[in-house]
């Protein structure tokens, strides 16, 4: 079945918890479509026109990060336990990746363990930023060995903080050309810390086929050997231990190149729903099979590799 790894879903209620928090971004998430009610039943006919049977939501990059850990655990346990529920009223069509309230590190682990054994998620969501720390170097990270005990899929999404710099977020670039830099620097971090070998069962999904690292993965080989000599392995061989989603807003050079960069087998279809929407969503499936990809390697692209990605998915 095809499975869509990239889609967000947010009420107004759970926004409001984040914006005490200190997200000051939330205006951006509501009335556009990724609701509940009435919201959710034209998802729903959208997701069928397309032939997306199953959608496994994240709350990103509306995480509940925040300095108040008592608020930051409420929020997780809320977003966590409303996904779950609409997991079980919409068998088949919805599984999730769990929110955690970090930097809160034991209160992190405890809400790891309650959404992946007792509310059976499919993963966790991370940003590629915590509260604007590289996740590499963020008590996150202290996460991975558990992750990796676990055999569990980490995704990694922008923080949509324009990679912290004035150059991208003063000239009106934080999502368009910011969010995929977030990408691109975040597989950086992880290429030259060893995070893909040192923890091989935890399987990494970056968010936007990778961002820029298509395109930059020889030029790493080439030039990490001098700049950042501690990196255990090539960066092309430790980008090939990881996933990409398919997010490339239907542009089939994209995809080819990250499908000849990584292997068709590293990556997983995704929508970015609500961003992609309508026609646009319908194109943000359809573009796997008419980019000139194989059939046999859109067929993997679209289903197969999202089973060997998350097992079995159960409804």
């Amino acid at each position: 079945m095809s499975i869509d790894v990239h889609a967000h879903f947010w009420t107004d209620a759970y926004l409001d918890m984040v914006a005490a928090l200190g997200k000051t971004d939330t205006a951006a998430q509501r009335g556009i479509g990724a609701g509940d009610g009435a919201e959710l039943d034209a998802r729903l006919a959208m997701m069928d026109r397309a032939g997306v049977e199953m959608q496994v939501l994240s709350a990103s990059p509306q995480l509940p990060h925040g300095r108040d850990e008592t608020a930051a655990a409420d929020a997780a346990r809320y977003v966590n336990d409303q996904y779950a529920g609409l997991a079980a009223r919409h068998p088949g069509r919805f599984a999730a990746f769990a929110s955690l309230p970090l930097p809160h590190l034991d209160a992190s682990l405890a809400e790891l363990g309650r959404a992946l054994d007792d509310l059976g998620m499919a993963g966790v969501a991370m940003t590629t930023t915590i509260l604007n720390q590289p996740l590499v170097d963020s008590p996150a990270a202290q996460l991975f060995a558990e992750l990796d005990r676990r055999g569990t899929v980490l995704f990694l999404h922008p923080a949509g903080n324009a990679a912290c710099t004035p150059l991208i977020a003063e000239h009106h670039g934080t999502w368009s050309v910011g969010a995929p830099v977030e990408d691109t620097i975040s597989a950086l971090h992880l290429i030259t810390h060893g995070i893909p070998s040192r923890y091989p069962r935890m399987k990494i999904l970056n968010s936007h086929l990778g961002g820029a690292l298509p395109m930059l993965i020889r030029r790493m080989d080439n030039q990490l050997p001098w700049e950042a000599p501690e990196t255990p392995e090539k960066a092309s061989v430790a980008a090939r231990r990881m996933w990409y989603d398919t997010v490339g807003h239907g542009h089939p050079p994209a995809l080819r190149c990250a499908a000849d960069s990584f292997g068709a087998d590293r990556l997983v279809l995704g929508t970015d729903f609500p961003y992609e929407t309508g026609a646009v969503f319908e194109r943000a499936v359809s573009y796997i099979t008419t980019s000139g990809l194989a059939a046999a390697e859109a067929d993997r692209v679209l289903s197969v590799n999202a089973e060997a990605l998350f097992g079995r998915l159960d409804p």
